[in-house]
Protein backbone atom coordinates (compact mmCIF):
# COMPACT_ATOMS: atom_id res chain seq x y z
CA UNK A 1 0.00 0.00 0.00
CA UNK A 2 1.29 3.44 -0.92
CA UNK A 3 2.18 5.89 1.81
CA UNK A 4 0.08 9.04 1.99
CA UNK A 5 1.69 12.47 1.93
CA UNK A 6 0.29 15.99 2.23
CA UNK A 7 1.74 18.54 -0.21
CA UNK A 8 0.83 21.99 1.08
CA UNK A 9 1.26 23.96 -2.17
CA UNK A 10 1.18 23.19 -5.89
CA UNK A 11 4.55 22.13 -7.29
CA UNK A 12 5.82 21.91 -10.89
CA UNK A 13 4.13 19.16 -12.86
CA UNK A 14 7.23 16.95 -13.03
CA UNK A 15 7.52 16.91 -9.23
CA UNK A 16 3.81 16.35 -8.73
CA UNK A 17 3.81 13.53 -11.28
CA UNK A 18 6.60 11.76 -9.41
CA UNK A 19 4.76 12.25 -6.12
CA UNK A 20 1.53 10.79 -7.56
CA UNK A 21 3.49 7.86 -9.00
CA UNK A 22 5.02 6.88 -5.67
CA UNK A 23 2.50 8.08 -3.09
CA UNK A 24 -1.13 8.70 -2.44
CA UNK A 25 -1.10 12.49 -2.45
CA UNK A 26 -3.35 14.77 -0.47
CA UNK A 27 -3.11 17.86 -2.67
CA UNK A 28 -3.80 21.49 -1.94
CA UNK A 29 -5.67 21.75 -5.22
CA UNK A 30 -6.31 25.51 -5.34
CA UNK A 31 -2.82 26.42 -4.03
CA UNK A 32 -4.09 28.66 -1.23
CA UNK A 33 -1.86 29.31 1.75
CA UNK A 34 -2.85 26.54 4.14
CA UNK A 35 -3.25 27.60 7.74
CA UNK A 36 -1.66 25.67 10.58
CA UNK A 37 -5.13 24.47 11.50
CA UNK A 38 -5.68 23.07 8.00
CA UNK A 39 -2.33 21.26 8.07
CA UNK A 40 -3.12 19.79 11.48
CA UNK A 41 -6.57 18.73 10.27
CA UNK A 42 -5.01 16.71 7.41
CA UNK A 43 -2.12 15.34 9.45
CA UNK A 44 -3.98 12.35 10.96
CA UNK A 45 -4.66 11.07 7.44
CA UNK A 46 -1.08 11.12 6.09
CA UNK A 47 2.35 9.71 6.89
CA UNK A 48 4.47 12.75 6.01
CA UNK A 49 4.15 16.40 5.03
CA UNK A 50 5.91 18.22 2.20
CA UNK A 51 5.88 21.91 3.14
CA UNK A 52 7.19 25.17 1.69
CA UNK A 53 8.70 28.31 3.21
CA UNK A 54 5.24 29.83 3.70
CA UNK A 55 4.22 27.06 6.13
CA UNK A 56 5.18 28.08 9.66
CA UNK A 57 5.96 24.80 11.36
CA UNK A 58 6.50 26.31 14.79
CA UNK A 59 6.87 24.34 18.00
CA UNK A 60 3.20 24.76 18.85
CA UNK A 61 2.28 23.22 15.48
CA UNK A 62 4.81 20.38 15.60
CA UNK A 63 3.80 19.51 19.15
CA UNK A 64 0.24 18.95 17.92
CA UNK A 65 1.17 16.66 15.03
CA UNK A 66 -0.09 13.10 15.50
CA UNK A 67 2.32 10.22 15.99
CA UNK A 68 1.72 8.92 12.47
CA UNK A 69 3.73 11.82 10.99
CA UNK A 70 7.19 10.40 10.42
CA UNK A 71 8.77 13.13 8.28
CA UNK A 72 8.59 16.74 7.18
CA UNK A 73 10.39 17.72 3.98
CA UNK A 74 10.54 21.33 2.86
CA UNK A 75 10.53 22.54 -0.73
CA UNK A 76 13.24 25.11 0.05
CA UNK A 77 16.87 25.62 0.97
CA UNK A 78 15.81 27.82 3.89
CA UNK A 79 14.47 26.13 7.00
CA UNK A 80 13.90 28.93 9.50
CA UNK A 81 10.15 28.24 9.19
CA UNK A 82 10.58 24.86 10.92
CA UNK A 83 11.38 24.36 14.60
CA UNK A 84 14.03 21.68 14.24
CA UNK A 85 14.40 21.08 17.97
CA UNK A 86 10.67 20.49 18.36
CA UNK A 87 10.72 18.02 15.46
CA UNK A 88 13.74 16.22 16.87
CA UNK A 89 12.04 15.92 20.25
CA UNK A 90 9.05 14.29 18.53
CA UNK A 91 11.23 11.92 16.52
CA UNK A 92 10.15 13.51 13.23
CA UNK A 93 12.78 13.57 10.51
CA UNK A 94 13.18 16.91 8.73
CA UNK A 95 14.84 17.48 5.38
CA UNK A 96 15.33 20.32 2.92
CA UNK A 97 16.18 20.88 -0.75
CA UNK A 98 19.61 22.51 -0.79
CA UNK A 99 20.97 22.24 -4.32
CA UNK A 100 18.32 23.23 -6.84
CA UNK A 101 18.29 26.90 -5.90
CA UNK A 102 22.00 27.64 -6.31
CA UNK A 103 22.31 28.84 -9.90
CA UNK A 104 18.84 30.36 -10.12
CA UNK A 105 19.30 32.46 -6.98
CA UNK A 106 22.81 33.52 -8.02
CA UNK A 107 21.34 34.73 -11.31
CA UNK A 108 18.73 36.79 -9.44
CA UNK A 109 21.44 38.28 -7.21
CA UNK A 110 23.36 39.27 -10.34
CA UNK A 111 20.15 40.71 -11.81
CA UNK A 112 19.68 42.80 -8.65
CA UNK A 113 23.24 44.13 -8.99
CA UNK A 114 22.79 44.97 -12.66
CA UNK A 115 19.30 46.39 -12.17
CA UNK A 116 20.53 48.63 -9.36
CA UNK A 117 23.69 49.77 -11.13
CA UNK A 118 21.85 50.66 -14.33
CA UNK A 119 18.59 51.88 -12.74
CA UNK A 120 16.53 49.33 -14.63
CA UNK A 121 13.43 49.61 -12.45
CA UNK A 122 13.20 53.35 -13.01
CA UNK A 123 13.66 52.87 -16.73
CA UNK A 124 10.93 50.27 -17.03
CA UNK A 125 8.55 52.38 -14.94
CA UNK A 126 9.22 55.34 -17.25
CA UNK A 127 8.26 53.25 -20.28
CA UNK A 128 5.22 51.55 -18.73
CA UNK A 129 3.88 54.82 -17.33
CA UNK A 130 4.30 56.50 -20.73
CA UNK A 131 6.63 59.10 -19.22
CA UNK A 132 9.67 58.65 -21.45
CA UNK A 133 10.42 62.02 -23.08
CA UNK A 134 13.09 60.53 -25.34
CA UNK A 135 16.83 60.06 -25.07
CA UNK A 136 18.82 62.63 -23.12
CA UNK A 137 22.51 62.70 -22.12
CA UNK A 138 21.82 62.71 -18.37
CA UNK A 139 18.72 60.52 -18.28
CA UNK A 140 18.91 57.69 -15.71
CA UNK A 141 22.69 57.67 -15.66
CA UNK A 142 23.91 54.76 -13.55
CA UNK A 143 27.30 53.12 -13.23
CA UNK A 144 29.32 50.32 -14.83
CA UNK A 145 30.30 47.23 -12.90
CA UNK A 146 33.81 46.64 -14.19
CA UNK A 147 36.46 47.36 -11.61
CA UNK A 148 33.92 47.76 -8.81
CA UNK A 149 34.40 45.93 -5.52
CA UNK A 150 31.65 43.44 -4.72
CA UNK A 151 31.53 42.44 -1.07
CA UNK A 152 29.68 39.20 -0.35
CA UNK A 153 28.51 38.44 3.19
CA UNK A 154 28.32 34.65 3.49
CA UNK A 155 30.20 32.55 0.97
CA UNK A 156 28.22 29.35 0.53
CA UNK A 157 27.23 27.74 -2.75
CA UNK A 158 24.92 30.54 -3.91
CA UNK A 159 27.47 33.22 -3.08
CA UNK A 160 30.20 31.30 -4.89
CA UNK A 161 27.95 31.02 -7.95
CA UNK A 162 27.28 34.77 -7.73
CA UNK A 163 31.02 35.46 -7.53
CA UNK A 164 31.56 33.39 -10.67
CA UNK A 165 28.99 35.47 -12.54
CA UNK A 166 30.27 38.78 -11.18
CA UNK A 167 33.76 37.94 -12.43
CA UNK A 168 32.26 37.89 -15.92
CA UNK A 169 31.51 41.59 -15.41
CA UNK A 170 35.10 42.20 -14.26
CA UNK A 171 34.11 42.95 -10.68
CA UNK A 172 36.64 42.50 -7.87
CA UNK A 173 35.28 39.91 -5.43
CA UNK A 174 35.63 40.21 -1.66
CA UNK A 175 33.91 38.11 0.99
CA UNK A 176 33.49 37.42 4.68
CA UNK A 177 32.31 34.16 6.21
CA UNK A 178 32.92 32.47 9.54
CA UNK A 179 34.98 29.86 7.68
CA UNK A 180 37.45 30.70 4.93
CA UNK A 181 36.94 28.66 1.77
CA UNK A 182 39.81 26.78 0.11
CA UNK A 183 41.48 28.44 -2.90
CA UNK A 184 39.62 26.29 -5.43
CA UNK A 185 36.32 27.72 -4.13
CA UNK A 186 37.59 31.26 -3.65
CA UNK A 187 38.73 31.47 -7.28
CA UNK A 188 40.67 34.61 -6.47
CA UNK A 189 38.07 36.17 -4.15
CA UNK A 190 39.67 38.17 -1.35
CA UNK A 191 38.86 36.90 2.13
CA UNK A 192 38.20 39.32 5.00
CA UNK A 193 38.49 38.14 8.58
CA UNK A 194 35.78 40.47 9.83
CA UNK A 195 32.53 41.93 8.54
CA UNK A 196 33.80 45.44 9.27
CA UNK A 197 36.78 44.88 7.00
CA UNK A 198 34.50 43.68 4.21
CA UNK A 199 32.09 46.57 4.61
CA UNK A 200 34.87 49.13 4.28
CA UNK A 201 35.62 48.13 0.67
CA UNK A 202 32.14 47.07 -0.56
CA UNK A 203 30.96 49.44 -3.26
CA UNK A 204 28.37 46.74 -3.93
CA UNK A 205 27.30 44.62 -0.95
CA UNK A 206 25.48 41.33 -1.47
CA UNK A 207 23.77 39.66 1.47
CA UNK A 208 24.04 35.88 1.17
CA UNK A 209 24.13 34.83 4.82
CA UNK A 210 21.69 32.41 6.46
CA UNK A 211 19.06 33.77 8.82
CA UNK A 212 20.07 33.06 12.40
CA UNK A 213 19.42 34.85 15.71
CA UNK A 214 22.81 36.53 15.23
CA UNK A 215 22.19 37.72 11.66
CA UNK A 216 18.54 38.78 12.00
CA UNK A 217 18.33 42.50 11.28
CA UNK A 218 22.14 42.79 11.14
CA UNK A 219 21.98 45.21 8.18
CA UNK A 220 21.17 48.30 10.22
CA UNK A 221 22.34 51.88 10.59
CA UNK A 222 25.63 50.92 12.20
CA UNK A 223 26.49 48.50 9.38
CA UNK A 224 25.40 50.96 6.69
CA UNK A 225 27.69 53.63 8.14
CA UNK A 226 30.68 51.32 7.59
CA UNK A 227 30.02 51.01 3.84
CA UNK A 228 31.51 53.44 1.31
CA UNK A 229 29.37 56.50 0.63
CA UNK A 230 26.75 55.70 -2.00
CA UNK A 231 27.16 51.93 -1.81
CA UNK A 232 24.62 49.57 -3.37
CA UNK A 233 23.10 46.75 -1.30
CA UNK A 234 21.37 43.67 -2.71
CA UNK A 235 19.58 40.93 -0.80
CA UNK A 236 18.58 37.58 -2.28
CA UNK A 237 18.82 35.62 0.99
CA UNK A 238 16.17 36.41 3.63
CA UNK A 239 14.23 39.61 4.20
CA UNK A 240 14.68 39.45 7.95
CA UNK A 241 18.41 40.06 7.57
CA UNK A 242 17.66 43.71 6.86
CA UNK A 243 16.41 46.44 9.18
CA UNK A 244 13.90 48.09 6.87
CA UNK A 245 13.62 51.42 8.65
CA UNK A 246 17.37 51.99 8.71
CA UNK A 247 17.74 50.91 5.09
CA UNK A 248 14.91 53.14 3.88
CA UNK A 249 16.35 56.11 5.77
CA UNK A 250 19.77 55.52 4.18
CA UNK A 251 18.23 55.31 0.71
CA UNK A 252 16.32 58.54 1.25
CA UNK A 253 19.41 60.39 2.49
CA UNK A 254 21.68 59.06 -0.26
CA UNK A 255 23.94 57.23 2.19
CA UNK A 256 23.02 54.19 0.11
CA UNK A 257 22.64 54.97 -3.57
CA UNK A 258 20.49 51.95 -4.42
CA UNK A 259 19.02 48.72 -3.08
CA UNK A 260 18.13 45.63 -5.06
CA UNK A 261 15.82 43.40 -3.03
CA UNK A 262 14.21 40.06 -3.82
CA UNK A 263 13.16 39.20 -0.25
CA UNK A 264 11.41 41.20 2.45
CA UNK A 265 10.36 41.17 6.07
CA UNK A 266 6.71 40.11 6.30
CA UNK A 267 6.35 39.43 2.59
CA UNK A 268 4.13 39.88 0.67
CA UNK A 269 3.12 42.81 2.92
CA UNK A 270 6.39 44.67 2.64
CA UNK A 271 7.36 47.91 4.37
CA UNK A 272 5.33 50.72 2.79
CA UNK A 273 8.43 52.90 2.66
CA UNK A 274 9.87 50.95 -0.26
CA UNK A 275 7.04 51.65 -2.68
CA UNK A 276 7.82 55.31 -3.26
CA UNK A 277 11.62 55.00 -3.29
CA UNK A 278 12.86 55.40 -6.87
CA UNK A 279 16.34 54.12 -5.98
CA UNK A 280 15.17 50.56 -5.39
CA UNK A 281 14.99 47.58 -7.73
CA UNK A 282 12.38 45.27 -6.22
CA UNK A 283 11.47 41.70 -7.18
CA UNK A 284 8.79 39.40 -5.67
CA UNK A 285 10.99 36.63 -4.24
CA UNK A 286 12.03 35.21 -7.61
CA UNK A 287 15.31 33.66 -6.42
CA UNK A 288 14.50 30.04 -7.21
CA UNK A 289 11.76 30.75 -9.76
CA UNK A 290 13.32 28.88 -12.66
CA UNK A 291 11.67 25.67 -13.78
CA UNK A 292 14.94 23.75 -13.57
CA UNK A 293 15.43 24.90 -9.98
CA UNK A 294 11.87 24.24 -8.88
CA UNK A 295 11.87 20.76 -10.42
CA UNK A 296 15.10 19.87 -8.61
CA UNK A 297 13.75 21.27 -5.34
CA UNK A 298 10.70 19.04 -5.68
CA UNK A 299 12.82 16.00 -6.45
CA UNK A 300 15.12 16.64 -3.49
CA UNK A 301 12.17 17.10 -1.15
CA UNK A 302 10.73 13.80 -2.39
CA UNK A 303 14.14 12.10 -2.08
CA UNK A 304 13.96 12.82 1.64
CA UNK A 305 10.56 11.15 1.96
CA UNK A 306 11.63 8.18 -0.18
CA UNK A 307 14.58 7.56 2.13
CA UNK A 308 12.49 7.87 5.28
CA UNK A 309 9.94 5.32 4.15
CA UNK A 310 12.74 3.01 3.01
CA UNK A 311 14.14 3.05 6.53
CA UNK A 312 17.16 5.13 5.52
CA UNK A 313 18.46 8.51 6.56
CA UNK A 314 17.31 11.47 4.50
CA UNK A 315 19.95 12.54 1.95
CA UNK A 316 19.30 16.18 2.84
CA UNK A 317 18.57 15.85 6.54
CA UNK A 318 18.26 18.72 9.00
CA UNK A 319 16.90 16.90 12.05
Amino acid sequence: MKKRILITRRLPEAAEARARRDYEVVQNADDHQMSSEEILAEAPNVDAILVTITDKMRKDVIDKLPDNIKAISTFSVGFDHIDLEAAKARGISVGFAPHGVTIATAEIAMLLILGSARRAGEGEAMIRNRQWPGWAPLQLVGQRLDGKKLGIYGFGKIAQALAQRARGFDMEIHYFDIVRQPPEKEQGAIFHDSLDSLLAVSQFFSINAPLTPETRGFFNKDVIEKLPQGAVVVNSARGDLINDEDTIAALKSGRLSYAGLDVFVGEPKINEGYYDLPNTFLLPHLGSAAIEARNQMGFEALDNLDATFAGKEMPFKLA
